[in-house]
């Protein structure tokens, strides 16, 4: 699996999302009360921009009458036609055992660990004779890092 630095995690606050171009996919960004999701944003019923939709929850009643809203802003809704899904999983509501939207591993790491953390693919350059002056650098804020398959 190969880590991608998304954003710093000041660009997608709580109850936000932020749609990002990875490895050649559109991904959806997701921060629910500080968890930190990623799917593909791409409906999986005719490729509509899934992470452009609706967020909402469920409307639950235990009896007529009575009703309890839960899971707000975890149920993501494509704009195209409505289809749902569970933005923490990538389930499909409608058809939770054969459709899905791919999900992808989504962490917060410091910025002081981005070049521990985070591998790029060597470019096979070769140091030449000259050396620039370099300064150190601190990287203070928390970063969005999403695993996908290299």
């Amino acid at each position: 699996m190969t880590r991608y630095v998304i954003a710093p995690i000041s660009e997608v606050p709580p109850g936000a999302r932020k749609i990002v171009e990875v490895a050649g996919r559109s991904l959806g960004v997701f921060n629910i009360d500080g968890e930190i999701f990623a799917l593909r944003n791409r409906c999986p019923h005719q490729g509509g921009p899934l992470c452009a939709g609706r967020l909402s929850g469920f409307l639950q009643a235990s009896i007529p009458g009575e009703y309890v809203y839960s899971r707000p802003g975890e149920v993501l809704r494509c704009p195209w036609h409505g289809w749902e899904f569970d933005v923490r999983t990538g389930q499909s509501w409608f058809d939770p055992a054969r459709t899905r939207v791919r999900s992808y591993e989504a962490s917060v790491i410091p910025g002081t660990a981005l070049p521990d953390q985070v591998n790029s693919p060597g470019l096979g350059l070769v140091q030449g004779p000259y050396v620039a002056e370099t300064y150190p650098v601190s990287i203070e804020e928390d970063y969005i890092v999403v695993e996908m398959p290299g």
